[in-house]
């Protein structure tokens, strides 16, 4: 099932999430990812994350974090625990963001993927994305879908 996210329950692991699976996979410098955790809280405030889990009650498997400025819909974090991956649950969380997202006008979406990430990469295509643009500092590829 997919919900909303419970702050004292669902956090510890979304951070458990960001530190395993995208921490990892970032090409920012040391400095930057420090930098960046610290401020995880104050950005999870600001947009909409949802949880995928079992059952209502259960820890989060994944999580999807997005904002919505305009028309656009904005991704700002995707991560699936390893044991709950090529389960569709990424499937879902995207489905549902961008499901929210039309339900508010957004007529397009766009997410960033950093270059050493070829399974987010891959995954985002097989969801209709495109890579729109190469940045070269940090490197990662913007990507872009109509809704």
């Amino acid at each position: 099932m997919i919900r909303y996210r419970r702050p004292k329950q669902d956090d510890p692991t979304i951070h458990h999430l960001i530190n395993t699976e995208l921490v990892p996979l970032s090409s920012v410098t040391t400095a930057e990812i420090i930098e960046i955790k610290k401020n995880i809280p104050k950005r999870l405030t600001h947009g909409v994350t949802l949880v995928a889990s079992t059952n209502y009650d259960d820890d989060p498997l994944g999580f999807v974090h997005f904002m919505l400025h305009g028309d656009l819909l904005y991704i700002d974090m995707l991560a699936v625990a390893p044991a709950a991956q090529r389960k569709c649950w990424g499937n879902l969380l995207m489905a549902h963001a961008e499901r929210f997202a039309q339900s508010r006008g957004c007529k397009r979406s766009k997410v960033m993927v950093d270059i050493i990430n070829t399974n987010g990469l891959s995954f985002y295509k097989k969801l209709g994305y495109a890579v729109s643009k190469l940045h070269t500092s940090p490197q990662y590829y913007e990507l872009e879908k109509r809704l």
